[in-house]
């Protein structure tokens, strides 16, 4: 019989777990389960420590997914980890781009039917691991100053910082893709994105031709920075079609080097910055996932 340690946020509320605990219904059909709650300091190390050669499935989000991938990779231990998920996040864009069932008793099927699939990551100049998507510009803006406004005006508060950020300067980055430069850093951008998954905040297809196991960074540059090019971009954007929008550059690369004016960037979803550089490439099959068939 296989063996799960699955591992759960100490903090999920009542709804939470009663999800989870149909979909371990599922799972101890066929498996011997050990759940694990993994929200306090040191509970992540400790059980990756008791994991012992176990299939290692992560109930949570896109948040929790990052963390565990991210931990297992400074621990050189992803080669020999075969990984499931149980969607339980607010976005899970993870699960989306790899057609994982957001239903969680589904999900547990697929996990269950132990199809595992090799699948890419993005690793940085830090040696820090992505596993969906980069992006910098307006975006990485709009949700780092909605986090302010959510902290005075609530759920309203990404509409205002998205408003906010889209009366920002362009942003002037030399963006080199692969051997080619792409931008020079002369002219503003309003946007970079570095996708391994295809969509990002639940949904919003940034980079729709992403594709997790093709051996590819999916590399959009935008160009759209006066008024009018701006608001067609967004029309673009929400229709997933804006990789064909006369302002952007779209790229298949393994490597992609962003430099210049000081800017922030959001990876799987964490802002991060100010950066004036940093370098990101394609780590080929580096995740062994269970996918469905």
């Amino acid at each position: 019989m296989d063996a799960l340690l699955v591992l759960t946020n100490a903090a999920a509320g009542s709804a939470d777990r009663d999800h989870l605990d149909r979909a371990l219904a599922v799972l101890r059909g066929s498996a011997e389960v050990e759940v694990v709650r993994t929200g306090e300091d040191g509970a992540l190390d400790a059980a990756l420590d008791g994991r012992d050669g176990r299939t290692l499935v992560v109930a949570g989000g896109d948040g929790s997914l990052h963390l565990t991938v991210a931990r297992l990779h400074e621990r050189r231990e992803l080669d020999d980890t075969v990984l499931g998920l149980l969607p339980m996040g607010t976005g899970n864009d993870f699960a989306r781009s790899n057609r994982i069932p957001l239903d969680v008793e589904d999900a547990a099927r697929v996990v269950a039917a132990r199809h595992v699939r090799d699948v890419d990551l993005i690793c940085d100049d830090g040696d820090r691991v992505v596993v969906n998507n980069v992006h910098l510009g307006i975006g990485a803006d709009a949700s780092r100053y909605g986090a302010r406004w959510k902290k005075r005006v609530g759920r309203v508060g990404y509409p205002i910082g998205l408003l906010q950020a889209a009366f920002s300067d362009p942003y002037r980055l030399r963006v080199t893709v692969d051997d080619e430069v792409v931008a020079d850093g002369e002219h503003g951008l309003l946007e970079v994105s570095i996708g391994n998954g295809a969509t990002v905040g639940g949904g919003l297809a940034l980079n729709p031709d992403a594709d997790p196991d093709d051996g590819r960074l999916d590399v959009l540059v935008a160009r759209a920075t006066g008024a009018w090019r701006r608001v067609t971009y967004g029309v673009d954007l929400a229709r997933a079609r804006h990789p064909r929008h006369r302002d952007v550059e779209h790229r298949l690369a393994s490597r992609v080097e962003v430099s210049g004016q000081p800017v922030h960037l959001s990876a799987d979803g964490e802002i991060e910055g100010p950066i004036t550089r940093r370098e990101w490439r394609l780590l080929r099959n580096a995740m062994n996932v269970i996918l469905p068939s």
